[in-house]
């Protein structure tokens, strides 16, 4: 498949990235693609912020694809730069046709050309198929995560 292109979302896109947020059994329980007025509120945040980076892949003029990339100024490891990668969704017409691995070397080689020394991820731990995926791409489940939900 070819015409596959990267670019940021705009706000026109957030139908498209909620119902691919909303398309699995994790998503299907917290998202609601049929309000989007908390996706646009966060989105304008996002736009505003230049350390964030919501991309969309395009094939053909649809959004199959969406992440955020997220860099982070740090004092640990010698004042060093990483960058956090959220919210990966394939559409499922897409799911299997290399376009996640693309993604994800599209947004590791954006980390490198931002300066970025560390790109990290988190998962949840029901996802297997997304575990191996990303080892297959380098890389390595070194850390325990915690989360504390405030609302």
């Amino acid at each position: 498949m070819t015409d596959l292109t990267f670019r940021p979302a705009v706000r026109e896109d957030l139908p498209a990235i909620v119902a691919m947020l909303a398309d699995d059994p994790l998503g299907a329980t917290r998202e609601s693609p049929d309000d989007l007025t908390p996706y646009e509120t966060a989105f304008a945040r996002l736009a505003g912020d230049p350390q964030q980076y919501v991309t969309v892949a395009e094939r053909h003029g649809r959004v199959v694809g969406t992440l955020q990339l997220t860099v982070i100024p740090g004092l640990s490891r010698r004042g060093s730069t990483r960058t956090i990668i959220e919210g990966v969704r394939i559409d499922a017409s897409e799911r299997g046709s290399g376009l996640g691995t693309q993604l994800i070397e599209w947004a590791v080689n954006t980390s490198r050309d931002l300066g970025a020394d560390l790109v990290q991820l988190t998962s949840d731990a029901t996802r297997t198929d997304a575990h191996r995926f990303y080892e297959r791409l380098g890389f390595t489940a070194s850390h325990l995560g915690f989360k504390l939900a405030l609302s």
